[in-house]
């Protein structure tokens, strides 16, 4: 079965709202076997939304709709939806109550523009809303489904976790749809190609089963799809490309699907009893949030400092003055006396540092905009490694923290740089 996701809102076209739903209900469809062929997003406009009702239920078997369902006058898609289907809007009970209740308990007075939103088209499956006021709505013709849903994330999740996944895995659309996604970081996506190399190395043609590779700022994410007769077939088929991929590219994957780098090196550090610190300049705590954004990290992450001054960094972290004076703030040699500095001012296993140029200004023809130098020590050495990043001064902040998670990480499982 293929479905089209349609969005309506013009907050959504004028980039004022991220349209997260979209992703979301692409999940859970993939989940139960329905592929996602388009998304379609339109403004509060009646004849652009009706226009696009009638090209996705035409060319998909399965429609959702998420906006416009709310109480004020630019809430327009329950209108549309009854002219669509030439039907009329009739008052459900459940939904009335569901709407009294929740305003009841609130102590807030039931208004007729309350009552209105239990309104819903005749000949509808109503899809009762248990986050929120509006329910949403389920036609189904000559084989084909078309669903309505608010707009607000929690309310959509809700109908879709609690009655449109149930409802098609009902229905059982005879095909599995799995993706695995592997993370890679220090490697460019034109290198890790290289590396992986032609994909019916991986797997066979129109076998159906797909690699991407989507870059972003921290490194390159590696989507495994495979679409299969069963769900036990298409997790062998994702294991066995997986295990390719990993035999020729192992020491770049840090994770998998959900898993973040921190997640990773926090998992390392737990496992192997070990704390580190961080002393930070560029980075301006970046790592030490991301190490704590971990439940659990106050087991192996003992503090974090922001040394951004030349002085700070004399003061907390011992970084001798010769060293600023002869070599510069953005140093070998700064790098390294700051991570041995962290590391024996917080009697930790390991010490983090960076420092270096995000820009836009600062940067020499000697030390450019993006130069980065991370430090890293532990009871057996002391380094620096050098990087040079790219992008605006968000970006090579996250560059940077990524690539000092990944020095640990790296340095832990005893891989080379």
């Amino acid at each position: 079965m293929r479905a089209e996701l349609v969005s309506i809102g013009d907050e959504l076209l004028i980039g004022q709202v991220i349209n997260s739903n979209a992703a979301y209900i692409a999940g859970q469809l993939n989940a139960v076997g329905i592929s996602v062929a388009r998304m379609t997003t339109v403004g509060d406009s009646e004849p652009e939304i009706l226009r696009s009702f009638e090209s996705a239920l035409k060319e998909h078997d399965v429609v959702t709709v998420t906006g416009g369902l709310g109480p004020t006058h630019d809430d327009i898609t329950r209108n549309a939806v009854c002219k669509f289907f030439r039907t009329e809007l009739i008052m459900n009970d459940e939904a009335l109550q569901n709407i009294r209740q929740r305003l009841a308990r609130r102590n807030i007075a039931l208004i007729k523009r309350n009552e209105e939103q239990a309104l819903v088209p005749r000949g509808c499956t109503v899809i009762q809303n248990h986050y929120g006021s509006a329910p949403g709505y389920l036609f189904q013709q000559e084989g084909k489904y078309f669903i309505v849903m608010p707009g607000v994330p929690s309310e959509m999740k809700g109908m879709v976790d609690e009655f449109i996944v149930p409802y098609f895995s009902e229905r059982r659309t005879g095909t599995s749809i799995i993706h695995r996604t592997l993370k890679t970081t220090g490697i460019a996506e034109s290198m890790l190609a290289e590396q992986i190399g032609e994909v019916h190395t991986l797997f066979p043609e129109n076998s159906g089963t797909t690699l991407a590779y989507l870059p972003g700022p921290t490194g390159v994410r590696l989507r495994i799809t495979v679409h299969a007769p069963s769900r036990t077939d298409a997790e062998q088929r994702v294991r066995d490309v997986e295990m390719k991929i990993r035999s020729r590219a192992d020491r770049y994957i840090y994770g998998s699907d959900s898993e973040e780098l921190e997640d990773v090196l926090g998992r390392i550090l737990s496992e192997r009893k070990l704390t580190v610190s961080v002393a930070e300049s560029c980075t301006g705590g970046l790592i030490a949030d991301r190490l704590t954004n971990v439940s659990g990290s106050s087991n192996y992450f003992e503090r974090g400092i922001i040394t951004y001054s030349n002085e700070s960094k004399i003061t907390e972290l011992e970084v001798p003055r010769s060293f600023i004076d002869r070599h510069g703030a953005v140093s070998r040699e700064v790098a390294e006396a700051m991570a041995l500095g962290i590391r024996t001012k917080s009697t930790t296993d390991i010490g983090l540092s960076t420092t270096g140029i995000a820009g836009p200004t600062g940067g020499t023809a000697e030390k450019p905009v993006g130069l980065v130098w991370i430090g890293y020590s532990d009871r057996t050495e002391t380094i620096a490694c050098r990087f040079n990043f790219v992008g605006d001064r968000r970006s090579i902040k996250e560059r940077a923290s990524q690539a000092a998670l990944d020095l640990v990480r790296r340095k832990l499982l005893k891989i080379e740089s």
